[in-house]
């Protein structure tokens, strides 16, 4: 696959939330912030997972975060502070190619100068 020049490299970014509410006001904060250009909420997410010795089984809400790399950290940083969870999900991918007219997008919505 070939990739795509861009001005900076973009990622996606996952986080899951206990609830829609939830979900929105931390997307919502995150966005505005110009942490993340845009936030996808997916709600219904099933998650089976290990915690403290215990299998859970919970309904979750899962958003998708569009960035840039160099917004990573304080987007890390800005979910861990506003989840109400004691470890959250915070994955990023790497976006390896795509539109590059959205990719700029991505890229100048996250620009800290702004």
């Amino acid at each position: 696959m070939k990739t795509t020049d861009t001005p900076g490299e973009a990622l996606l970014v996952l986080s899951t939330f206990p609830d829609q509410p939830k979900a929105i006001e931390v997307a919502n904060a995150i966005v505005t912030e110009r942490l993340a250009a845009c936030a996808n909420l997916i709600p219904a997410v099933r998650s089976l997972y290990r915690w403290e010795g215990e299998l859970c089984d919970d309904a979750e809400v899962l958003v998708l975060l569009k960035t840039s790399a160099d917004r990573f950290d304080d987007l890390r940083a800005r979910i861990v502070e506003l989840h109400p969870y004691d470890c959250p999900e915070v994955i990023a991918l790497p976006v390896c190619a795509g539109h590059l007219p959205y990719l700029e997008w991505v890229n100048e919505s996250t620009r800290k100068d702004q």
